[in-house]
């Protein structure tokens, strides 16, 4: 890989070797004190004390509390609420996001990590029957709890949300509850991490995956208009959308998680036909993924707990890795420290230099970037192979052909830290 410097070398955030690692004993405690309250179907008590999802959600708001509490009060906790009616909810049902706020130094630029604290059976409509929801998806709520702890010890430019989403089962209305609040209080997203079903490593077939995650991408935007989408084409940047941008920084964090961990970029917005809580922030242009499990055992979800002929059928914690959720916790946390150390994605990137032996590359400037780097790669490559930084708004490739490779541009911290990369198309014509 050809690496020029144009800037001064930067120095290094704060390694993750440096970072409280996660723990298994403390996750698998909060999953088991989610499933403690019987069930966290959507449509279950809001008020009982000690079960139904408004017992669950009281509890992390509460555990969410100490953690800011031990911290100084770096982290606020708050509800956000609507009503929501579909079939899976014909009388209506009230909605509750519980979020904890890790005030960064620009309040409007946020990046979220979430998971959804409700619960399911057989039956979507069974309000009443134990629904543990161990691995879906109290796991991704653990992982939630535990990044607070371990990032609540630093401090960042953005503003991290650590979300527990409610609706996840009925119809994705969390999900599009926390979408709808970012777009109507203006919030800059730089990244959503959902994570949704993380803690198994058992797959229905008996075979054993601990050694990689997958990470979920949208290529062509969902938000984009067919005219956008055209474009897009023509520019060849289907696989380098802002979703796509963001998996591929996660993969190449998770070399940094220590015993292991393969991010597999799995090139579709979800699992095949079926969809998660990012998807209403895709819908709204925001880079978004899923976390989900290396392999799934379709017996432990969305499953009345039950033994039929030796087979036994739940959601339970004994079918759960703690130790592997600790290793995606841990690829999680890294994604958010880089991505809330370092200044937004630069917007309005655009390259020229048709019939030109040299591209020029053009962005708009991020508040608070102390500099830029600009990527390259030949048309046929994956993955970005070359890079200079630069300190300005525009700068000429030399030697580069515009018809034969690919340009995108991050925009960087004092301290180094990268945004994700956009990629770079045509200026429009006028």
């Amino acid at each position: 890989m050809r690496t020029l410097f144009l800037l001064p070398l930067l120095a290094l955030a704060t390694p993750a070797t440096a970072r409280e690692a996660p723990r298994p004993d403390r996750m698998k405690a909060d999953v088991e004190k989610l499933v403690s309250f019987g069930t966290r179907h959507t449509l279950s008590s809001a008020d009982h004390p000690s079960r139904g999802i408004g017992a669950a959600r009281r509890w992390f708001a509460d555990e969410m509390g100490r953690i800011g509490e031990a911290c100084g009060g770096c982290i606020t906790v708050a509800n956000i609420a609507r009503g929501f009616t579909g079939p899976r909810a014909p009388n209506g049902v009230q909605i509750v996001d519980v979020l904890g706020f890790q005030q960064g130094r620009d309040p409007k630029r946020v990046v979220i990590v979430m998971g959804h604290i409700d619960s399911r059976v057989t039956d979507v409509m069974d309000a009443t029957s134990d629904a543990p929801g161990a691995n879906d998806d109290a796991s991704g709520v653990a992982l939630v709890l535990e990044a607070a702890r371990i990032l609540s010890k630093e401090k960042f430019d953005a503003t991290i949300v650590y979300a527990a989403l409610s609706g996840e089962e009925q119809g994705l209305w969390g999900g599009e509850l926390l979408a709808d609040t970012a777009r109507e209080r203006g919030w800059t997203v730089s990244a959503v991490l959902n994570n949704d079903i993380v803690g198994n490593t058992i797959g229905l077939d008996g075979r054993r995956v601990a050694d990689r995650v997958r990470v979920f991408s949208e290529g062509i935007r969902s938000s984009e208009s067919l005219e956008q989408q055209i474009a897009r084409r023509a520019a060849g940047g289907e696989d380098d959308g802002p979703s796509r941008s963001l998996a591929k920084a996660v993969d190449g964090l998770a070399g940094t998680v220590p015993g292991g961990l393969d991010a597999v970029l799995e090139r579709r917005p979800d699992r095949f036909g079926r969809g998660g809580d990012h998807e209403p922030f895709l819908k709204l242009g925001y880079p978004a993924v899923r976390f989900s499990v290396g392999v799934e055992n379709y017996d432990a979800q969305h499953q009345d707990l039950r033994t039929e002929s030796g087979r036994v059928y739940g959601d339970t914690v004994d079918r759960m890795d703690f130790p592997y959720l600790a290793k995606v916790t841990a690829l999680n946390v890294a994604t958010l420290a880089r991505l809330a150390a370092a200044p937004a994605a630069p917007e309005g990137v655009t390259i020229a230099g048709a019939l030109s032996t040299d591209t020029t590359a053009r962005w708009q400037p991020v508040p608070g970037a102390a500099g830029y780097r600009i990527r390259w790669r030949r048309n046929d490559r994956q993955d970005w192979t070359d890079q200079v930084d630069v300190t300005g708004t525009s700068h000429v490739l030399k030697g580069v052909i515009v018809d034969d490779h690919f340009v995108g541009v991050s925009a960087l911290a004092k301290d180094g830290s990268e945004s994700l990369v956009s990629f770079a198309g045509r200026a429009p014509r006028g």
